[in-house]
């Protein structure tokens, strides 16, 4: 590891030197290039213009047009391959926007009718900083036939967030000199000072979808950082007034479940009907801050996620898809490691907690049927977010969840369980920008409390508070920085609830060779730590590099309200990366990677080293190609014997490679292969998958993706038992094939009336062989640390299912457990009409239906679990939710 570490140091100054002198020569270019580009704009004193996109009407003539555009991609700093033209006026309560898109072609404009935030076709937009603060921005984009796209840049670019609908106007118009664009955006949509003269950044950009061409109106140069940082000025504007925006919306939901009837089950007899109201709102608090609250919401029309089968001991990531958590999440973001890493998804705040499935589900006896609901209620919600002109950044959100309770039936004697404790969730965010965005500082708080009043709920912590403080100091145009994150925990409750912490999968206390923690059966509250340091050089161009150190803490635990995959974890990372930009020879972009990595657990020993060497390029004919190769050294796993001693692992490498067409065609595809080989045959994997996108139409889109997967294991837990007082850690190898597919269709009868198709059908199986136990974890040999059964030493009991070890060859069963073949299969599908009848009012007709099948045997035939899956009876879930939203 120290050798790499080395190599890497010495080629970043090897090829910081050869850059010196191409710096030296741009100094002055760069210098003249960071002119302020200004527009002044007018206000209007009589009526303002109709927005049609045709831009015919005299009052636009008090302010100028403004060109110059120059090219971003694919050749920076040049001439575009076609003129933009714009004008801004304004009156006390609106912007508009004029922009003339000259295009010799007419006929060839791409006029891609999709719905709101597809971003696709010729576009054009505006972006907005009208805090001025130079690291945010309000984004305006409409596409060719007036499809808008809108969203939030953040730190300075790093972050977009088009989950924002903003309120506003556009549209649009074709004629033989190209296309036209009008925007009406009302400044309640804006946040800005209460100053009598404002000035705001302000960048318009034009997308020449056939040429995959960007260009924009104030220059930027890749060779710089930042983004927002880099626009030109909007100046004129005086006299207005912030506006306090209030928006409520109520809605109305009726859905109908039909399902298989049980034969005795009084829950289940076909059919169920429901109904439901609740309120969304948004009211602006001051100019600076909205508050967003949401009152019994329903998430009805949101798309399921992607089926899986999980074998390890860790939890799941699933994206959030609700839009009252979606909006904004860049403010109550707090991710502890930036980056690729299996510790990227650590978060102080995962809004999938809010409302999820219900920790306990009840035993139950012969003959009872069980009612339970499949997610915790969430009574309510507010989220308070905001940006002050001084550079405070706040985001809060507090959500009380109900008390769940599952409803149980023996002949007719019906009975309630609590399910999930009535829970209050707090999270704050707060972040200071200071020097003009070059330096960041921030905190986070949150807070779980469960009124947990049932016994059967003791396992669950009372309470759960985490904190975290976060700096980042730019340098030198914000081309180099350092930057700092540190987090704490304490989790009280039941001594039940802290040993099940301890001895979860997240920390294994009980692992009989970890000498520097041990579980303490009497605690009812367990402390952590954590932290990140990254130091490195970003930039669009040339060069760049990182270091990053994160921890975590044995004690660490983050998952009440949270997300955190493993504690007692040390990860260092080393990237360094060239990228060349500009066209060159057969390229249009070209980027070159390696990556080192090694990690520690806090008994200071080195659990893993391992490395990898990527690439990417896009050519001229926009086609584009990337692939990789790595691999690590042996491992030691703290985890591999859930709870057992660690075990040393072979070591394996990997590499992939994918394929993608022309995106601006009707029809382009994606395919790709990886290839994953453990050392001493302990380990193979080869997957396919594939993107397949046709748009036969404007208005319609096909996207198919399908994927195919074959792994081969030695080393799959199975069970834990034991025999003659000593633990038997029970593994066996697996063969596991896993095929996908992914089908979603659009067609947008108009930018305010779609109609959406997603459907998945999901098969995995997995057959077991070679079972064996653990032995000798630490042995020097693979071979030596396990202990493979003889064929006389297994019996399988068909009528249980069961295989009976008989390990001392008695004749007698010594332990057994549950034959671990299975064959999965699950189909999950949504049809949604979306019609916005007015903006901000939605009505949507759902459909979902769903499928799920499990065998105990391990065979995978795709043809027959196929004709088994689409034989099976169905769910049917056929929902109506109106929702009108009023306006102030």
């Amino acid at each position: 590891m120290l050798k790499s570490i080395l190599f890497l140091i010495s080629f970043i100054f090897f090829l910081n030197s050869n850059a010196q002198d191409r710096f030296i020569s741009r100094k002055f270019n760069e210098t003249s290039e960071k002119k302020i580009k200004c527009y002044s704009t007018k206000k209007i004193n009589s009526k303002p213009p109709i927005i049609d996109g045709i831009l015919d009407e005299d009052i636009w003539n008090i302010s100028e047009w403004q060109g110059d555009f120059v090219q971003f991609e694919p050749n920076e700093g040049e001439k575009p391959s076609v003129e933009t033209k714009f004008r801004i006026i304004y009156d006390d309560n609106n912007l508009y926007v004029a922009i003339k898109s000259y295009d010799t072609n007419p006929e060839k404009i791409e006029r891609r009718m999709t719905r709101r935030d597809s971003w696709e076709g010729d576009k054009v937009g505006i972006h907005i900083d009208s805090y001025f603060d130079k690291r945010t921005a309000f984004v305006f984009f409409v596409n060719a036939v007036g499809v808008k796209n809108d969203g939030i840049f953040t730190n300075d670019g790093d972050n977009f967030d088009d989950s924002w609908d903003p309120i506003w106007y556009a549209k649009t118009n074709i004629d033989v000199d190209g296309w036209s664009a009008e925007f009406k955006i009302p400044f309640s949509q804006l946040r800005f000072g209460n100053n009598f003269h404002q000035k705001w950044g302000v960048q318009v950009e034009r997308e020449f979808y056939r040429n995959s061409e960007k260009s924009l109106w104030k220059k930027i140069s890749k060779d710089e950082s930042g983004w927002v940082s880099l626009f030109g000025e909007l100046d004129g504007i005086s006299d207005i007034n912030p506006k306090k925006q209030v928006e409520i919306s109520p809605f109305l939901t009726a859905k109908y479940d039909n399902y298989e009837a049980e034969v005795g089950n009084p829950f289940a007899d076909g059919r169920d009907y429901g109904f439901n109201g609740g309120l969304d709102g948004k009211i602006g608090i001051t100019n600076d801050f909205i508050l967003d609250f949401t009152i019994n919401p329903d998430f009805g029309q949101v798309e399921a996620d992607p089926s899986e089968l999980n074998l390890s001991a860790f939890e799941s990531y699933f994206q959030e898809k609700r839009p009252f958590f979606i909006e904004g999440k860049n403010i109550t973001d707090y991710n502890i490691t930036p980056g690729g890493s299996p510790w990227s998804q650590d978060n102080l705040f995962y809004s999938r907690r809010i409302g999820r499935t219900p920790h306990y589900s009840p035993e139950l006896s012969d003959g009872e049927y069980i009612n339970e609901p499949e997610n915790t209620r969430i009574l309510g919600a507010v989220k308070l977010t905001g940006k002050t002109k001084d550079g405070w950044s706040v985001g809060i959100i507090e959500s009380i969840t109900n008390k769940e309770k599952a409803e149980i039936d023996l002949n007719g004697e019906m009975r309630k369980e609590t399910v999930e404790p009535f829970t209050n969730f707090f999270i704050g965010r707060l972040q200071k920008d200071i020097n003009k965005g070059n330096t960041i500082i921030g905190a986070m708080f949150t807070t779980t409390n469960r009124k947990i009043d049932d016994s059967q709920l003791n396992f669950l912590n009372d309470n759960a508070i985490t904190a975290g403080f976060d700096f980042k100091q730019y340098f030198k145009d914000k081309k180099y920085y350092i930057s700092t994150s540190l987090i704490a925990s304490k989790i009280e409750g039941s001594t039940e609830a802290i040993l099940n912490q301890q001895e979860s999968s997240r920390r294994y206390y009980q692992r009989p060779d970890a000498n520097y923690v041990s579980i303490d059966s009497t605690a009812t509250f367990l402390i952590g730590q954590g932290g990140n340091f990254a130091a490195g050089k970003q930039a669009n161009s040339g060069l760049r590099y990182a270091l990053n150190i994160t921890w975590r803490s044995p004690g660490l635990e983050l998952n009440d309200v949270g997300y955190l995959r493993q504690a007692n974890t040390v990860f260092q990372y080393t990237w360094l990366g060239y990228s060349f930009p500009k066209p060159f020879s057969i390229f249009r972009n070209l980027q070159i990677n390696m990556n080192q990595w090694a990690g520690w657990d806090f008994g200071g020993i080195n659990t893993f080293d391992g490395g990898n060497f990527n690439t990417w390029m896009k050519f001229n004919n926009l086609w584009s190609f990337g692939t990789g190769i790595g691999g690590e050294y042996k491992q030691i796993s703290n985890t591999a014997l859930r709870g057992g001693p660690s075990i040393i692992l072979p070591g394996n490498w990997n590499t992939y490679a994918y394929l993608t067409t022309n995106n601006t065609k009707k029809l382009f595809f994606t395919i790709g292969t990886s290839l994953s080989k453990g050392l001493e045959n302990y380990f193979t994997g080869i997957s396919y998958w594939a993107d397949i996108t046709y748009k036969p139409i404007n208005n319609l889109s096909v996207v198919l993706s399908p994927s195919l997967s074959d792994e081969e294991s030695d080393l799959q837990y199975i069970a834990e038992d034991e025999f003659n007082g000593e633990k038997r850690y029970l593994f066996g190898s697996i063969s596991q094939k896993t095929f996908s597919l992914t089908l979603r269709l659009e067609y947008s009868i108009t930018p305010d009336l779609s109609i959406q198709y997603y459907g998945a059908p999901f098969i995995t199986a997995g057959k077991y062989a070679d079972y064996k136990m653990i032995t000798n974890p630490k042995a020097d040999e693979y071979k030596n640390r396990m202990y493979v059964y003889d064929d006389s030493q297994i019996t399988y009991s068909e009528e249980d299912n069961l295989l009976l070890i008989d390990e001392s060859l008695d004749g007698v069963s010594d332990y057994s457990f549950e034959k671990p073949d299975f064959n999965f299969k699950q189909f999950r599908s949504n049809l949604v009409i979306r019609w916005e009848y007015i903006p901000g009012s939605v009505i949507y007709a759902v459909w979902s239906q769903g499928k799920t099948l499990y065998d105990e045997y391990g065979d995978f035939n795709y043809k027959s679990d196929f004709d088994n899956l689409f034989s099976s009876t169905s769910e049917n879930i056929f929902m109506l939710k109106i929702a009108y939203k009023f306006r102030s």
